[in-house]
This record gives C-alpha cells, structure tokens and sequence, in this order.
C-alpha cells in the first residue's frame, strides 16, 4: 500500500469516528427540535454538526456526505431565519439526512452521490449556488459500513450503494507523511458566525466530542486508542494476581518480628554472659571477645530494625500501588451507560409514527457507569422493553386525549447504581396492564386453572408475561405477537446472574426493572470455610447472614426449618449439598446464609463459619472441566488463598432435588451424624407421587431414612451412586418398570446382599411369581398400606431402623 492510500486509510478512520459522534447529536438534536422547533441551542447544535460533517468530508474528499451535510445546514440555516418551518415532514426528511451520513462512504463513490442528489432532490432542490456539484471528489478508500435505509418507510427511498470490507488499521502517526491538500472552500460554505452557535449548547444526552476533532477552547483533547477485549480482561487479570503478590509483604514483615525478639534475646544473653565473666575474674581477651560480639550482634538489631522498617514502608508503598492499578484496570473495562442508548430515542420516535402514536425516550443516568459485558447484553433487552413500551403501552392519541393525557406519551429509560448492583428501569405513561385479561389468557393457554389464576397475586400473575412464548395479542404483527420479546429480556437477566420483574398500576403505565451485578469480572462476595475448605457466595443472592441458636432449629416431616420474618425458611448444611463425606462439627450457634435467588427460593445453608467479605476477580475455570455441579468460577483472594464461587441457582436446584429424593441430613453436628448412620435406609421407587409419600411417611416414621425415585430408572441410578439397605419398588413405571429394576439388582454383584420388596396393584398368583422369580424377597399388594403388612415385612428384612 502506497503512503498517500496509507494516509487516506488513516483519514477515512478518523472521519468515521467524528462521523459516528456528529450523527448522534443531529440525532439527538433532531428529535429535540421535533418536540419544541424554536429551541435555538438544538438548532444551533444540529447546525454546529452538519457544518463539522461537511468539513471533515471534504478533507477526506467524500463528495456524497459532503452534498448531503451541506444541503441539511442549509435547511436549518432557513429554519433559524425563519423561511421555512421545522414541522414534522420536515424534521423526516432530515432524520432521513443522518441516515445518509450513517452509512456513507460506501465502496462506490458515484453511489454516494447519486444517493445524496436523490436526498437533496427530495428536500427541496440542489442548494442554492452549485458549490457542491463543482467540488473535486476523488474515489474514497474503501471502509466498512451498512448500506440498507429501506427501514425509513419514506414514499421514495433513496438508493445507497453496498458496503466493501474495511481496510486495515494503521497508527496515524505512521501514515500521515505527506502535507493533506484541502479541497478549495465554495461561496456558500463559510463559517457559522459564532454569534450564532454557542459552543457551549449540546443536546441532552450526547456524547463526547468526536475522536479527532480539535478541542474546544479551555478543553484538552484526549487521545483514542483501540484496545481488545482480550487485552483489556489479560490487564485486569494480571492488575489482579499484583495486588495477590503486593499483599503477601505485609505477612512477610510480620514474619520478621520473631527474629527481632531472638536477635534482642541473643543481645541481653551476651550482655549477661559479658558481666559474668568479668565478675568472675576472666582475662583481658575473653573479655575483648565478649565485648566484639555485643557489638556485632547491637549491629544486627539495628540493621534488621532497618531493614524491617523499609519492608513495611515497602509493603504499604506497592500494596498502594498495586491497588491502584487494578482499580484503574477494572475502570478501563466500564463504560458510561449512555454509550449503548445513543440511538434509543430515535428507534422510539421512528416506531411511534409507524404505530401512528406519538411517543418520546427520556434517558436519566447516561454516566452510571457499566461493565463492558453488562453493556453489549443490555442492547437486545432494552429494545424489546422500549418497543414493547410503546406498542402494547402507550395509547393512541385520541385515547390519550379522552383520558386527560397529552397526546405525545413518554417511555423513560433510568439507570442507576442501588446496594452494589445496576439497577435499569424502563417505564410509560400508558394504559398499564390489564391484568384481569392477562388471567384469561393464561386459563386459555392451559398454563392454569381457573381456581388457581384467580388466586394469583397481580405480582404472580404479571410474571407470566415472561415466558416462552406468551403473548397478549390475538394476530402476530411485524413488531409484536410472537411472545418472544420479554423471553429474551428474562433469559438475558438469568445469564448475566440478575433479575427482571414487572409493575403497573391501570392507566397509568407500567414499569420493567433489570437488576444486574455491575461486572461479569469481578463479584462482590461473602466468603465462607465448609468443610475446611474457601467457598464465596455471590452478594447478589445473599439476603442476609444469621448466627441460629440450636433450639430454633425445628424438624417438619422429615426436614429442617427455622423461622425468619414470619416465614417458614428451609435449613440445610453446605457440607452435604456439596457431597463432602461427613458433616464437621456445630457449636451452640450455626452460621447460616440465607440464600433467595431470582425464582424466589429461599434456603438458609449452614456454614462452618463467616470469613470475610470481599470483590474477587472471577476466573474462569478450565473449560475441559466441563459445568462442574454447584460451582460457577474461581477466584484468587487478597491473602493468596484459591477460593471457589458457588454457582447459587444450581446449588438450590441441588438442594430442591435432595429434598425431593428425601436424601437430606440433618444439621445437628456429630451426634446426629452418628445417629443417622446407625439409621437402616431405604428406597422407595414409584412413579405414583400420592404412593410415594405415603410410602415414605409410613417407613420415616418408624425411624427408617427413607429416599424416593420417580421410576425404575432413576432409582436405578440411585442405587449406583448412594448405598440402601431395602428397595421398595413399583411394578408398573416409565422408562424401567419394577421388574426389570430388580433383576439389574440381582445381575450387581455389589447388590447382592440388598433386600428388595415389591408393592403393587398387581397381585395375582402370576404376578407374584414372576416378581419372586426376578429376585423380590416379598411381594406385597397395595393393600398392605391399610395394616402393618408393610412395615412388618420391612423389620422382617432389615430389622429396626436403629438396630
């Protein structure tokens, strides 16, 4: 590549970026005028823009831009000295104008400018003085863009070539080595007189100044570089493990006072040996020796006195440090959260006039700051919020009019930072939800009963509107009806570890709020010791941490509970849910965490005991691990220590299905431990939910530890994983009936000595014997649920629970 295509490379770059940003304030400015045309810090801002455009792309020598950028100031020259109106046809017309200069310059250059004069023909003539037409357009260098406007809807669309591939990026400092001739100014294109633009006015919201262009006076410009996502994650990484290192010389200094106090020590026992010997009567080169040593070993205190004090200075100095720069390393992955909302407003303006509404987008909390991960996620969610707010909420205006309502509706967008979390609302003036069809139409699709919508919360009954699929509306339109939107909005927030949920009050809107962690990199965490071992615990799902006395522990059908503002609150140990061998010891108080994740479950989980609270930086784990069951990352804390971070909701769907199979132990300490292991256990396989639990109930009462499996298959796989002493198994099952369950057993040689027992409606004479002929050691009929048949073939086989 020559030098002067080199240059010309570096220049499109540039231009696109000064570009990207002037297009977001005619945006911006645009839709301002459009609510209030006589605003003249919008106007003049809008004016401001279109002048910088058509500047830069004369430089660069795009003539298409350059048409379309000059013919737009003008009309908003004639809209400032009042010879032609900025009415709503108008204000189209010049949105169609920054639609243009979006996606210019494109590979074909004549394109461009066929494009530009198709504009320019539809606004209302070429601008006045020919200027543009005579300037010298050489052929731009190619660079990446979107080519398609079909979207505008307007009557006469404006043709734009096809993008080509981007050029390669080089370092402006490196291209630019000959002096850039700048094409000859016209007559129509001289300066705005400052009297006439403040520099000062920008639309709300904007961004900062484009990349590239001077600095206004008494600003600095900054410079721009491109940075990889990979960099940017190996820089926090590596911020990180400093701080680690950085940490570890505070424990290290520490680690010198005992050699001081032996140093000190071997100091006085000198001294003491010094003035025994010369009581003693000792000659002169004892003495001289002696007294050598003293001073040799008052040197040494001295110099690790030294030493120890430039370590600790040392320490503090690189801690600080250290600390500093992942502070700074973790800044550089955050972004402003108005970075993603930039071209909002405009897609609520343009699908408001599809609809025949009117509606505008106020965006509150454009500097809350983001992770960058957090960021590009939101993109998707929020324009099905936005879209959704402004089909299904806001009115049309002749509905508005009838309720007291300006007729133009407003759908805000708010971001904020709330209890270590970013909180996103996105709220309207409109109808709200009519919560009562919303019932029906959940008894039409057979996701409830008619009892049990009926006893549904508004609260309940609007999270439906989450789900795969559902919909409100009778017929599927091109924006909504396919019950997809808020589907997306959900999914979004569980994979980004947050939440979504829905309020409204009847005519007068309704609001969707996202909470989200402020970072995928890093999680604010409660670390805890289980089983000796470091886990942490997601801020996000802890409600809070509780010391519990033993005797607020009550049992309930085979489980734990305790009471906790008025509510029922399951208790289980940790230690178990993640399969540690043996549960350690509890003292008097048992550390718990009560857990609450976005469905609602709420389990406390005993500890061993609270250690810290601290942000750790998540690190993956190897991927040829694969999903290992309740853990989400690692994490490295201050003091060196690996720790482990509990993946939550799977740690509560563990805890769920462990409930379910009725494997859960009690948290009592030792003593319980000792005596559930003396305690017989027994499986019970039925897909029959009413059998189970009776089954289970008959057999837990007389002490036994009772499990449960939905069918032959999963008891199956139970009896591979876990050891029983009786299997009380069903006949007729899905996926493995009974039959065929006990002969697996009987083919195991590990299960040889394991008693089995089938109980079924079935007991005819031949269904008897080709049970006992599998391997049942009893066959019992259903019946036996009704006397102690059940419960005295069972002490038969295993004896008493704790014999």
């Amino acid at each position: 590549m020559s030098p002067n295509s080199l240059r010309d490379a570096s220049l499109l770059d540039l231009y696109k970026m000064e570009a990207d940003v002037q297009v977001q304030v005619l945006d911006a400015g645009l839709l301002a005028l459009e609510r209030d045309p006589l605003a003249q810090d919008h106007l003049a801002a809008c004016m401001r823009a279109a002048h910088s455009l058509k500047g830069a792309a004369r430089i660069v020598g795009l003539d298409g831009p350059v048409r379309v950028a000059h013919a737009m100031e003008d009309c908003l020259v004639d809209a400032q000295k009042g010879r032609a109106p900025l009415d709503a046809a108008a204000i189209d017309m010049l949105l169609r104008g920054t639609d243009l200069l979006r996606h210019m310059p494109t590979a074909d250059a004549q394109a461009d400018v066929a494009a530009a004069q198709a504009f320019i023909d539809t606004l209302g003539g070429t601008p006045e003085g020919g200027a543009i037409a005579e300037t010298a357009t050489p052929t731009p260098t190619p660079r990446s863009g979107t080519a398609d406007v079909a979207h505008l809807g307007a009557p006469d669309a404006i043709p734009v070539p096809s993008p080509m591939p981007a050029p390669p990026v080089t370092p402006i400092a490196e291209t630019i080595t000959d002096p850039i001739a700048v094409p000859a100014i016209g007559p129509n294109d001289a300066p705005i007189p400052a009297s006439t633009i403040d520099p000062a006015a920008r639309p709300a919201g904007t961004g900062a100044e484009a990349p590239g262009a001077p600095p206004r006076d008494g600003q600095v410009a900054e410079r721009a570089l491109r940075v990889t996502a990979r960099t940017l994650d190996e820089l926090l990484g590596l911020s990180s493990e400093t701080l680690v290192e950085a940490n570890r010389l505070s424990p290290f200094a520490a680690s010198l006072l005992p050699l001081k106090r032996m140093q000190d020590g071997l100091a006085k026992a000198l001294e003491s040996l010094h003035h025994s010997v010369a009581a003693g009567g000792a000659d002169a080169a004892a003495l001289a020796a002696l007294e050598q040593a003293s001073q040799h070993a008052a040197a040494c205190q001295d110099m690790l006195a030294d030493r120890m004090a430039q370590a600790d200075q040392f320490g503090w100095r690189i801690g600080d440090l250290g600390q500093r720069l992942y502070d700074t390393a973790l800044q550089c992955r955050m972004r402003p959260f108005g970075d993603a909302v930039a071209g909002l407003p405009r897609m609520v303006r343009d699908l408001a006039r599809t609809l025949g509404k009117q509606a505008r987008l106020e965006i509150v909390g454009t500097d809350t700051r983001v992770d960058r991960d957090i960021l590009e996620g939101l993109d998707a969610p929020l324009t099905h919020l936005l879209r959704n707010a402004v089909d299904h909420g806001i009115e049309m205006p002749a509905q508005r009019r009838a309720a007291g309502k300006r007729e133009e509706g407003t759908v805000t967008l708010q971001a904020r930072h709330s209890a270590g979390m970013l909180v996103v609302e996105v709220s309207d003036d409109g109808r709200g939800i009519d919560v009562a069809a919303l019932r029906e139409e959940i008894i039409r699709r057979g996701l409830a009963t008619r009892q049990t919508a009926d006893a549904l919360s508004e609260t309940e009954t609007l999270a439906f509107l989450f789900l795969p699929g559902f919909t409100t509306r009778a017929a599927v339109t091109e924006i909504s009806g396919r019950g997809v939107g808020l589907d997306v909005v959900h999914d979004m927030a569980r994979r980004l570890r947050g939440t979504a949920r829905v309020l409204q009050r009847p005519g007068q809107g309704a609001r969707f709020t996202l909470e989200l962690p402020l970072s995928l990199s890093v999680v604010r965490s409660l670390i805890v010791d289980i089983a000796g071992e470091r886990y942490a615990f997601p801020l996000a799902y802890v409600s809070r941490t509780l010391r519990l006395p033993r005797a607020a522990i009550a049992q309930l059908e085979g489980r734990q509970h305790f009471t906790h503002d008025g509510a029922q609150i399951g208790l289980v140990g940790a230690s178990q849910v993640l399969q540690y061998a043996r549960q350690p010891a509890l003292g008097d108080l048992v550390a718990v965490v009560l857990l609450t994740d976005p469905q609602g479950r709420r389990y406390g989980v005993a500890v061993d005991r609270f250690i810290a609270e601290q942000t750790l930086v998540v690190q993956p784990l190897d991927p040829r691990l694969g999903k290992l069951q309740d853990i989400q990352a690692g994490a490295v804390m201050e003091d060196g220590v690996p720790v482990l971070i509990l993946d939550v909701e799977d740690m509560l769907r563990t805890i769920e299905k462990q409930a379910a199979g009725g494997t859960l132990r009690r948290v009592d300490g030792p003593a319980a431990e000792r005596t559930a292991e003396r305690r017989k256990r027994i499986l019970v396989v039925d897909d029959s939910l009413t059998v189970r639990e009776l089954e289970r109930k008959l057999l837990g009462n007389r002490g036994y530890e009772v499990a449960v499996a939905v069918d032959g298959m999963d008891g199956w796989n139970m009896l591979r994983a876990q050891h029983f002493d009786l299997v009380v198994t069903d006949v007729d099952m899905p996926r493995m009936d009974g039959i065929e369950l006990v002969t697996l057993i009987r083919k195991d040689p590990r299960m040889q000595s394991m008693h089995v027992m089938v109980v079924s409606y079935k007991d005819r004479p031949e269904d008897r014997q080709r049970g006992l002929d599998a391997g049942a050691d009893y066959y019992l009929g259903k019946s036996s649920f009704h006397d102690d048949a059940l419960l005295d073939a069972v002490e038969d086989l295993i004896g008493r629970a704790d014999a």
